[in-house]
């Protein structure tokens, strides 16, 4: 390695990364007018550009790492250009596709002016006013959704980081050793147990599969016709596990199924846990936050009585991805599934007086600003309005399922909080013979892709009692009801060219027979 002549560093430094003021002022008003003009034009835009992984990967070529740069003018121009005619736009007004709601305008700059200060909020002596901007949007949620507003909390990455953050503090707080210290085999062979619906997020195989516990450690519970856990079935797996000497010691509600929006009897499982003494824990990372809303349902009340809870202010606090919450109700119970012995390094992180170092409450150390995103919307709307938009788009998914059960071509299925199902049926067909359930299903699969390549609307799907059906998820505060109005005709039209292109001739025959003896 050759030594560094002294000289080669006189004067300014001149780093390639670096703007002026002026240069950077201009960029960024460029950029902000790039950025108005795209979420002005988003209801006229499609809402995907319906392009395979190839043609897509095309656009950036392969070439080899630059030696060297191009201009930031340049590259910024080159990057929106492909971001806003090859992206799938989430905040545009007819996307209703998986749990992604548009990104608030007022958490996009939020932001910009994280990025620019770029706090660590992993230690408070490095992000001090970031630090208490993040612990009061925490007590704010907590208000929001009925929870105790002294509760532990921390911003994670979402819904998947934030259920198996309480997983840990919920082993920790539940498992009668010292499982930091000795794992799982502190006593011996008794298998831990966990208790969920079938109808529960995938986070929670994630979960057993990371931290050791398997996942034969998860007893499955049935959940009824409405997708909500059969507590009845709840109440005798437990005791049956217990009288075989394993050892419970946590239960899962959820506050919105991902597939149908359902949401689990909160008080009564609440009840359970304490009966048998386990953690009781609501995955809410959809649903938490209607608890806010006035037609929210009745049993979202329930979050307030769990030891911990799961949000994702990335759903329906419409803040830019990512930002999940984690909530428990023992402060120190979160604290002491995370804090370790401090090394040398950790030194400048000691506590000023009731300072909270977050690298201590959560799995990450650097951590990043999340939290003024939701802070200036929360300031921005207030607890109104985020009443009003949450009740809207529950009363808009109310509309659309109301659509589709009074179209002669469309089977409404379910609906729970801002969540429609319904799958499309030719006029000709009655649904029920084996085989035109299993064409039915074929079918539905090809309205959904020619749906999504339209780019008129984006739904996702769902199975529900073993039948694929379309699923609307409005969490959405661009959408008017003349957007949903739209929707079951567009899925009439496509299914009606769908129906044409795949019947197969003996399913033809048949309704032709059938309609005859009509």
């Amino acid at each position: 390695m050759e030594p560094v002549k002294s000289n080669s560093l006189a004067g300014p430094r001149n780093a390639p990364l670096e703007m002026t003021p002026e240069e950077f002022r201009s960029l960024g008003h460029r950029l902000v007018d790039d950025v108005a003009d795209l979420l002005g034009s988003l209801p006229s835009r499609p809402l995907s550009p319906a392009e395979s992984p190839l043609q897509i990967r095309a656009l950036l070529g392969d070439s080899p790492l630059p030696e060297h740069g191009t201009s930031a003018e340049t590259l910024l121009q080159d990057a929106a250009k492909l971001l806003v005619d090859h992206s799938l736009f989430n905040g545009h007004p007819r996307f209703w596709g998986f749990i992604t709601s548009p990104p608030a305008p007022v958490g996009i700059l939020g932001e910009m002016l994280a990025s620019a200060i770029n706090p660590n909020v992993g230690g408070w002596i490095l992000s001090p006013v970031a630090s208490e901007i993040e612990a009061q949007t925490i007590r704010w949620i907590t208000e929001m959704i009925g929870y105790p507003r002294d509760a532990g909390g921390i911003l994670v990455t979402g819904g998947n980081m934030a259920n198996m953050v309480a997983f840990l503090a919920a082993r920790n707080g539940r498992v009668p050793w010292d499982a930091r210290k000795h794992g799982l085999a502190g006593e011996g062979s008794r298998r831990l147990r966990i208790y969920a619906s079938v109808e529960t997020h995938t986070w929670l195989h994630k979960a057993v599969d990371m931290f050791g516990l398997g996942l034969d450690s998860i007893n499955w519970i049935p959940a009824g016709p409405n997708q909500r856990i059969n507590t009845g079935e709840l109440r005798d797996k437990i005791s049956a596990d217990r009288a075989r000497g394993d050892l419970p010691f946590m239960v899962i509600g959820t506050a919105g199924t991902v597939s149908t929006g359902a949401v689990d009897p909160l008080p009564e499982i609440a009840a359970i846990a304490r009966e048998h003494n386990l953690w009781f824990h609501v995955d809410g990372a959809y649903g938490g936050f209607a608890a806010v809303a006035p037609n929210a349902p009745a049993d979202l009340r329930g979050i307030g009585l769990a030891d911990s809870v799961a949000v994702d202010p990335h759903k329906w606090l419409y803040a830019p991805l990512d930002a999940g919450c984690a909530l428990v109700r023992d402060r120190n119970a979160l604290h002491d599934a995370f804090t370790q012995q401090r090394p040398p390094y950790y030194q400048l992180l000691q506590d000023a007086e009731q300072a909270v170092n977050y690298f201590e409450y959560g799995p990450e150390n650097s951590r990043s600003f999340r939290a003024l995103k939701i802070w200036l919307a929360i300031r921005q709307v207030g607890r109104a309005g985020y009443a009003k938009m949450i009740g809207d788009d529950i009363r808009l998914a109310e509309a659309l399922f109301e659509l589709v059960s009074a179209h002669s071509e469309l089977q409404a299925f379910r609906q729970g909080l801002s969540i429609a199902t319904f799958r499309y049926v030719p006029r000709d067909l009655t649904p029920g013979d084996a085989k035109v359930e299993e064409y039915l299903d074929e079918l539905n699969k090809a309205v959904l892709a020619a749906l999504q390549k339209s780019g008129q609307a984006f739904l996702t799907n769902a199975v529900v009692s073993g039948t694929f059906v379309l699923r609307a998820c409005i969490v959405n505060f661009r959408t008017s009801l003349a957007d949903v109005q739209a929707l079951p005709e567009l899925v009439a039209r496509l299914g009606a060219e769908q129906d044409l292109k795949l019947r197969p001739e003996a399913l033809r025959r048949r309704a032709a027979a059938h309609k005859t003896s009509i």
